[in-house]
């Protein structure tokens, strides 16, 4: 368990190192929507992306690959079955797994396909909005009220603010201890639990959300950060490049006076700049 933000900080330096230093090959199975933009993070960070879906090869990549990336955000047989097959794989070759389970809790398809993973496998991280996370949380039974979710999008009863930043952090807390995993749910705030050490992050831009594929790239970048360390340092290096990177393609938007088509490809350039002194000395973290 670690103790202190202080103690955090100083394993980024590290964390972020053997990331690039390994390349993670980092396997994912996502949607078409936005699959461009997640391999692209997944460079820009010092992965390397492979978005294999075939039935006939993915034993052989998942057999190479140092993550599986799961993302849900377009379902259809082939790719659910897709996934259970990388999935088996991975677990029985202790490759990691990173789920994002993309508007859970709107169709009883999404929830069948999460509810799956999750209890047939053994998942690492999960990266989801507060929403879907709760929406997890109430069908594992963590929580029992009437969460309606919004599309892939945040419900704005439960976008996470200073007021309730420490009755959400219990819910994902519970969530991890409950699947033995590691939680990232992003928002305003974002909150990270590992089950143990539960971590509030307060950097990026409220135009994130605005362009298609920021949470799909987060998780891609997740599956780099984990499949390169470990799964809370991995997952708290991840959320801080994505949100200090979103933090100066706004600036740089501002100043040229452009708009999101540019910020998107700003988004890009400055994750690929990610550098261990902004990490720490930009970073708004604390302990809850």
């Amino acid at each position: 368990m670690i103790n202190s933000e202080k103690e955090l900080l100083e394993k980024i330096d590290d964390t972020l190192t053997q990331i690039k230093t390994k390349n993670p090959l980092t396997h994912c199975i996502t949607n078409s929507v936005t699959i461009n933009d997640c391999a692209n993070a997944v460079l820009a960070i010092g992965g390397s992306p492979f978005m294999a879906e075939d039935a006939e090869e993915l034993e052989e990549v998942v057999t190479i690959a140092d993550v599986l990336v799961i993302n849900i955000g377009k379902l259809s047989k082939e790719q659910i079955n897709s996934m259970n097959i990388s999935a088996k794989v991975a677990n029985d070759t202790n490759t990691p797994i990173v789920l994002d389970p993309v508007g859970v809790g709107v169709t009883q398809l999404r929830n069948k396909t999460t509810l799956d993973l999750i209890n047939n496998y053994k998942i690492t991280a999960i990266r989801g909005n507060i929403s879907e996370i709760k929406a997890i949380a109430k069908l594992i039974g963590v929580i029992d009220e009437n969460n309606a979710a919004k599309g892939v999008d945040v419900n704005i009863d439960d976008i996470i603010t200073e007021e309730n930043l420490h009755a959400n952090g219990e819910i994902i807390k519970e969530v991890a201890l409950k699947l033995d995993t590691t939680i990232l749910a992003s928002g305003p705030i974002d909150i990270l639990s590992d089950g143990e050490t539960t971590i509030a992050i307060d950097n990026g831009d409220d135009m994130m959300p605005l362009i298609t594929g920021s949470g799909c790239m987060l998780s891609s970048i997740v599956g780099s950060c984990v499949g390169g360390s470990s799964p809370l340092e991995g997952s708290l290096v991840a959320i801080l490049a994505m949100n200090l990177a979103g933090e100066k393609a706004r600036a740089k938007v501002d100043e040229k006076d452009e708009g999101t088509g540019s910020f998107r490809a700003y988004l890009i350039d400055y994750l690929y700049k990610t550098n261990a002194d902004s990490l720490v000395n930009e970073s708004n973290i604390k302990i809850l």
